[in-house]
């Protein structure tokens, strides 16, 4: 009698690591609070990513001036003062951590914020950061430079967070038929399965003189039935950016929105650099954002 022998194998990808992105001098408790949250969700391991930039202080070169010369000890005594809030941070997060009960480790970096930062999301599955990171001590356009930088190439999936943390309450896609926003919302159905649960839209902007179908109808919807067969579909009239703000400035949930590509023209045709900026400047919704390169 022949034998036959079956090998059943258990499949266990998934999310893996986290990393969240500090400034130890600012220290933002959401972005800890939103980042805990979704390790303890999805039982992955976080890495708090505490950046020191080499050039980078809370004081000003004005704050050394004593008797019309840089005060060596005036100096001493700020650098002390900068060396203690960072240890600081490090230990709000690290209890943080410990009273969620989840796996966590600490990274100190001390060269350049947006390159360390950069290297590190090649070894991660999602970074969170918040919205509001400009490390700089000066007044800065919105989004900041830091954050323009590290969203235009970063190497995983980009949370951005708002600085009040809000638990997940539903889910918007936005969804233009552009490989872009397929690979998005790809990403997310991957990384973030524990938000399945979650209520879920899909937002389609088309031209006045279109017809109200999905770019892509058939497939799309049999994507989305594999992953996310509960989500409605949403498909409004008019011009993308502007229909799609006051879309979101209507929603009376903590929705997370999930967006394509950041860079403008790099692949897109609305999710260009624009689309996330006017997103984070004219809503505190969280975003997730992810572009293929």
């Amino acid at each position: 009698m022949e034998r036959c022998l079956f090998i059943i194998v258990y499949s266990n990808y998934g999310m893996k690591k986290i990393i969240a992105a500090f400034d130890g001098l600012k220290y933002q408790k959401a972005t800890a609070e939103y980042a805990i949250q979704l390790a303890k969700q999805s039982h992955t391991h976080l890495v708090g990513i505490f950046l020191d930039d080499m050039i980078y202080h809370s004081y000003r070169f004005a704050d050394l001036i004593v008797d019309n010369k840089v005060s060596e000890k005036k100096l001493n005594e700020l650098n002390e003062k900068d060396k203690t809030a960072r240890k600081q941070s490090i230990l709000l997060f690290k209890s943080a951590c410990e009273e969620a009960g989840i796996e966590f480790s600490i990274h100190h970096k001390k060269n350049v914020a947006v390159k360390d930062l950069l290297h590190e999301s090649i070894y991660a599955d999602m970074l969170v950061v918040g919205k509001k990171e400009n490390f700089t001590t000066y007044h800065v356009e919105f989004p900041s430079d830091f954050l323009s930088d590290v969203l235009a190439d970063v190497q995983c999936p980009v949370i951005v967070v708002p600085e009040k943390h809000q638990p997940f309450q539903s889910l918007i896609f936005l969804y233009d038929g552009d490989p872009s926003s397929v690979y998005a919302i790809k990403m997310f159905c991957y990384n973030l399965a524990v938000l399945h649960h979650l209520p879920a839209k899909v937002l389609s902007v088309k031209p006045v003189e279109q017809s109200s179908l999905l770019p892509d109808n058939n497939l799309m919807k049999e994507f989305m039935k594999r992953h996310l067969p509960e989500a409605e579909y949403v498909i409004l009239k008019g011009e993308p950016e502007n229909t799609i703000l006051a879309y979101l400035q209507q929603q009376t949930t903590e929705a997370l929105v999930v967006l394509g590509a950041y860079r403008r023209g790099r692949i897109s045709r609305w999710f260009r650099q624009s689309m996330a900026d006017v997103l984070m400047k004219n809503t505190n919704l969280p975003l997730f954002i992810a572009h293929n390169k």
